[in-house]
């Protein structure tokens, strides 16, 4: 059937000999030949081994000659892929023996040469096809009668219909014969390419320009190319005549195709992925890459494209440090993307987290468990090595490396070794893991690390108890509605000190409606001593995990950091502030708006008289984005969710609020200069600071 003359004259150029392809319809592989050869493809793919040249005793067919033909294989009427038909020529190898004295063999002789004369050659020929990513060999079975061929003439031809390739591609045809008689044919071809699409960038924005008549009418469709042939269709439209279409950086990946086709009856899609060797494209799938676990030791790694990545179990000690490999004696696994995977574990632990690397390059480490299993335990862990005759031994995996247990080492697991060993043998390690190598055990070290302070510990315990139930009755009413308080978590950039104010003043304010308000503000010695970014982490947990709300308030120079990490990534380390919560939590916070999973965990708020709403960067608008003060209401609703109150009593809590806010968004507002000095004041600023 014809291809449209759109597509033919753009992709193949303006040769008026080209008006149609031949289609080959249905996606199985198929074999002729020329009259008087018989042929047959074997069925699947082969491994293609040329082996060495041997001598042919008796004429054999080789190929002389390859030649190929651009095709078009259809799946369906409308979705049609570019093939290359491969035609291979073939000839006569060698000469029959003929007796060399009469005298000594006699005419016995003859009626057995001409047996073999009137037997067929049989040759096995083998195609083998590359066009990157794509590999293949194929083995075609090719007959004829001995009686008809001459040596050294061409006796006909095979065809292969056909090796699937891309517009653009370079494709690399060798063929020979099983055994090989001579050396390899070799071909290669550079199919035409699409000079009617083309790539730019511009700062932060791709662009795709598509150059075509005024009345063509086509479709174009961006999609994600996934492991095994799926696709996952992203964008949709109708056009008409040239247009330029604008992507985001964020939105490129290298599985990111494009396919275009005229909007006439019958017409061929053609797909280019223009993305695959992209830098920003890979940074983006590692961004979009996340870790699932799947209860009980079930585990997946989620993205829109495969990666070549390799995964790993490693044990992450709750004082820090690198998270050490389990390698030996477990091992490295290739790993598959959006498909469910099984770790080698008899039990789960907080401690456990996983290791994907590409290239040996880090690239992602999650400690899955710690979401369900609560946070990381000071267990130590055992590693049980077994050899032959039943030889095993016992060490210790610490941060200087793996210590025996009945060594004489000056670390924790030496000293305690007697009483590990004993914990082992009376059932109070877990096991995590057993095979004929090895085994890994999980032994509780809270006993001894605390056992001399048991008696204060206890004193402590009996003090706070009693302080606890004298506040239960001085601020019974306080406290109740204390824990009925929903949390909220408040990250901003410390832009001025006149700006910190005003934040304060809204945490302050918050705290009354009640509210359990988290603000590094009012926790500067916890964010100095765990670290900005192990803070924000740990507040960020709590808060989702008692349904709480994470509020993003945006300032001019908190939309600044925002754009300098959609653009290049993580500033370098000591560029903000040491108590800049807000910078260090965007590592945390962007992957769940760029994966959907920011409604109903975050909600954005700006003060209208500081910042316009169009300077809040697009990404964030994913959620209810509002503006203080005069959006109060819909604000206090968002943050107590469910449980909010009535309207009557919403405007008179976001007329409380408003007041509060007024002296210090005035401040502000003041020429520099005349700020009035201190800081807004928390309920437990005095105790945390």
């Amino acid at each position: 059937m014809p291809v449209p003359w759109f597509l033919l004259s753009l992709a193949l150029g303006p040769s008026p000999m080209v008006f149609s392809l031949e289609r080959i319809v249905g996606p199985q592989n198929a074999a002729r030949c020329s009259p008087g050869l018989s042929c047959h493809l074997r069925e699947g793919d082969m491994l293609c081994m040329p082996g060495s040249i041997v001598s042919a005793l008796e004429p054999v067919l080789v190929p002389t000659r390859l030649q190929t033909e651009l095709v078009l294989r259809c799946h369906q009427e409308t979705d049609c892929d570019l093939c290359v038909s491969v035609a291979v020529h073939l000839a006569v190898h060698g000469h029959w023996e003929e007796p060399g004295d009469k005298e000594q063999f006699g005419r016995a002789t003859d009626p057995e040469l001409e047996e073999r004369k009137n037997a067929s050659l049989q040759a096995h020929v083998v195609l083998s096809f590359q066009a990157y990513p794509t590999s293949r060999c194929v083995l075609l079975e090719v007959q004829v009668l001995a009686a008809l061929l001459q040596p050294g003439q061409p006796v006909g031809s095979v065809v292969f219909d056909c090796f699937e390739a891309a517009l653009g591609a370079e494709v690399r045809i060798w063929s020979y014969t099983q055994p090989r008689y001579q050396k390899e044919l070799n071909f290669t071809q550079q199919l035409p390419a699409l000079p009617w699409l083309n790539v730019s960038t511009d700062g932060e924005d791709v662009h795709l320009l598509l150059d075509v008549s005024e009345e063509q009418h086509f479709g174009i469709s961006l999609y994600w190319n996934q492991t095994q042939g799926s696709k996952t269709h992203r964008w949709h439209r109708n056009l008409t005549g040239p247009q330029t279409i604008t992507l985001n950086h964020t939105d490129l990946v290298p599985c990111l195709c494009i396919q275009v086709w005229p909007l006439e009856p019958d017409s061929v899609r053609t797909s280019i992925c223009p993305f695959k060797s992209d830098h920003r494209a890979r940074r983006n799938l590692w961004r979009a890459a996340q870790l699932q676990l799947l209860p009980p030791r079930g585990w997946r790694l989620n993205a829109p494209c495969s990666l070549p990545a390799e995964a790993t179990l490693c044990w992450q000690a709750p004082s820090g440090g690198p998270c050490q490999p389990l390698v030996p004696p477990l091992y490295r696994e290739n790993v598959t993307v959006n498909k469910d995977l099984e770790f080698p574990l008899l039990k789960g632990h907080p401690n456990l987290c996983v290791q994907v690397s590409s290239w040996e390059k880090l690239e992602l480490q999650e400690c899955l468990w710690s979401d369900f299993l609560g946070p990381l335990k000071d267990d130590i862990l055992l590693v049980e090595t077994r050899g032959p005759q039943d030889n095993s031994s016992l060490c210790a995996l610490e941060p200087s490396g793996c210590t025996p247990l009945l060594s004489r080492a000056s670390t924790r697991a030496a000293r305690l070794g007697k009483q590990l060993l004993q914990d082992l043998k009376s059932g109070q390690c877990m096991k995590l893991w057993d095979d004929d190598l090895g085994a890994l055990w999980a032994c509780p070290m809270d006993k001894y690390i605390h056992q001399r302070w048991a008696l204060v510990w206890l004193a402590c315990l009996l003090l706070v108890a009693v302080l606890f139930l004298l506040l239960l009755l001085l601020k019974k009413d306080h406290v109740k509605a204390a824990l009925r308080a929903r949390a909220a978590l408040l990250l901003y950039s410390a832009d001025d000190a006149g700006f910190e104010r005003l934040v304060g003043a809204l945490a302050s304010a918050l705290c009354q409606l009640p509210l359990r308000v988290v603000v590094d503000l009012w926790s500067r010695r916890e964010v100095s001593a765990q670290g900005p970014l192990a803070w924000f982490h740990a507040q960020r947990l709590q808060t989702l995990q008692e349904g709480g709300m994470v509020v993003l308030l945006f300032s001019p120079g908190a939309v600044a950091l925002c754009r300098e990490w959609l653009q290049d990534g993580a500033p370098p380390p000591g560029e903000h502030s040491p108590h800049d919560a807000f910078a260090a939590s965007l590592s945390c916070v962007l992957p769940d708006f760029l994966q959907g999973r920011a409604l109903g965990r975050y909600v954005g708020a700006y003060f209208d008289s500081l910042l316009c709403p169009d300077a809040v960067p697009a990404l964030f608008r994913a959620g209810p984005v509002l503006a203080l003060p005069s959006q109060l209401p819909d604000f206090l609703r968002a943050l107590q969710g469910p449980d909010a109150p009535g309207p009557w009593r919403l405007a008179d809590m976001a007329e409380q609020v408003s007041q509060a806010l007024q002296p210090a968004l005035d401040s502000c507002l003041r020429p520099p200069g005349t700020e009035e000095t201190g800081l807004e004041m928390g309920p437990e600023l005095e105790n945390r600071t």
